[in-house]
């Protein structure tokens, strides 16, 4: 019989709590400590958050010198989506908030997504994807986000400000002339398609499904940039 074996801790920047890294099976889940027991992500279910870059890079993939941004390596899984999808001389940051993620990614946790750490593509900043965007307009062709659960969903109140109008507009400066943001999230929210167009975005709500193409949808907004 299966069991979660813990493996490690890592703690969140600014007494956020921490993260917790299980085995389970063949698989790696990672889950808040002391939270409800829910999972934040597993090596298993991993569609939707394959889906959060391949849509964005795809639309960008033809443009020359193609860089992107991705918020959250999470089990990198994102980062390999997007690796697939671009160039050689694409460039693809990620930030990541909780340093003992990248080490998990770059250990055995990291085999389950191809080691996508180790392209030469890629290049990963413990850093908040916040204050990184901020510090690059018209930086980027694509952004994606998969901070949190999404605008209804999170489980730091600190990822609250990119959700924030105040944040998508930091999002759209930081995007090249008709670039892309891309945001994931664990359910539906109209509010923040409303948001979103008050920041200058055209949007759509695409659904996905978490794993194979039946069980739990997750929503992921595909939202370009006004061309100005």
């Amino acid at each position: 019989m299966k069991r979660f074996v813990l493996l490690d801790t890592a703690a969140i920047p600014g007494n956020g709590g921490a993260l917790c890294l299980f085995e389970y099976g063949d698989d790696f889940v990672i889950k808040i400590q002391g939270g409800n027991g829910n999972q934040l992500m597993n090596t298993r279910t991993h569609g939707s958050e394959d889906a959060l870059a391949e849509i964005p890079c795809k639309r960008v993939a033809a443009r020359p010198q193609v860089r992107v941004l991705i918020g959250g390596l999470g089990m990198g899984f994102t980062l390999a989506s997007a690796l697939r999808q671009l160039d050689q001389d694409a460039e693809v940051l990620v930030a990541e908030l909780v340093p003992g993620v990248i080490e998990w990614n770059r250990g055995a946790l990291g085999a389950k997504s191809g080691h996508p750490l180790n392209d030469p593509r890629a290049q990963v900043l413990n850093q908040d994807v916040a204050e990184l965007l901020q510090n690059q307009p018209r930086g980027f062709d694509a952004i994606m986000l998969d901070v949190d659960n999404g605008p209804e969903g999170l489980t730091q109140k600190s990822n609250s400000w990119l959700y924030s109008l105040e944040g998508l507009k930091a999002c759209a400066s930081a995007l090249r002339p008709a670039g892309l943001l891309a945001v994931w999230s664990a359910s539906a929210d109209r509010a923040f398609s409303e948001k979103l167009a008050k920041a200058g975005f055209k949007a759509e709500e695409v659904q996905v499904f978490a794993h194979g193409n039946r069980g739990t949808r997750h929503t992921i907004w595909v939202a370009q940039k006004h061309q100005r």
